[in-house]
């Protein structure tokens, strides 16, 4: 048993002493420029998270006064959209740099609102579905926190606050989101450096600091009907989380 013991420490400490191996830098000053540009591409699922009021009365205007509804919404899944844009780095020292990244976010949100006083046949709640198409443009602010390089990589944490400007929404939508909105954004990442560029792969979670909810919208509405699907929810804040990759 000893004998074992000894040779798994002796793999340890000689596996050990490889992976602290130095090799050669590519690019070893390219985190000397005090500021630099970049592009970026990456992928993101983005979620709302809905305040649901609960019982509330309706006016159907088919002569039968104000009758109780209860209507619930929902995101019941994470959507997937993609993101564009731009980079600008500075230089802080040696450990931390601060980033503009200009930035279009792309995708398509699947609403759910299940009316539990009107119930199907099987006893299930009634379903209205939406599909709320996104669109904004953003400008991220972030500090980032990185470790000293070792060969040819150097991993990072980042947070930053990230103010967005919503193109979407129509006026015959359940639901409607503000214009604007702004984020905070918590992350890691890792930078390589390649022989000719560095790539850095870097994973976010966002979430909105704001009330999302576009509470003018009911006022909005031809359709009186869709009122208790549109008044069914008093906040919801957005949430996303997204994988980018930056080349620099």
């Amino acid at each position: 048993m000893k004998r074992i013991i000894l040779s798994l420490s002796l793999s340890a400490i000689v596996l050990g002493g490889h992976a602290q191996e130095r090799k050669v830098q590519n690019r070893p000053y390219t985190d000397l420029r005090e500021f630099h540009f970049g592009v970026l591409v990456g992928t993101h699922l983005q979620d709302l998270e809905f305040n649901n009021v609960g019982p509330q009365m309706i006016d159907l205007e088919d002569g039968n006064g104000l009758v109780e509804k209860t209507i619930s919404a929902d995101q019941d899944r994470w959507d997937a959209g993609f993101t564009v844009g731009v980079l600008g780095e500075l230089r802080l020292n040696s450990t931390f740099q601060f980033r503009i990244a200009p930035a279009m976010y792309f995708g398509t949100r699947h609403l759910t609102f299940r009316n539990h006083t009107d119930l199907t046949a099987q006893g299930e709640p009634t379903e209205q579905v939406q599909e709320m198409k996104t669109a904004y443009i953003s400008c991220a602010f972030d500090l980032i926190a990185a470790a000293p390089r070792f060969n040819n990589h150097r991993p990072y944490v980042m947070l930053g606050l990230n103010p967005m400007i919503n193109l979407s929404g129509k006026d015959n939508d359940y639901i409607k989101l503000k214009r604007s909105d702004v984020f905070v954004e918590v992350g890691l990442g890792c930078d390589f450096y390649l022989p000719y560029f560095k790539l850095r792969p870097e994973l976010k979670f966002m979430y909105s600091l704001t009330n999302s909810l576009d509470k003018s919208h009911a006022k909005n509405l031809q359709d009186k009907n869709m009122l208790m699907y549109t008044n069914s929810v008093n906040e919801t804040r957005a949430k996303m989380i997204a994988l980018t990759f930056y080349f620099e």
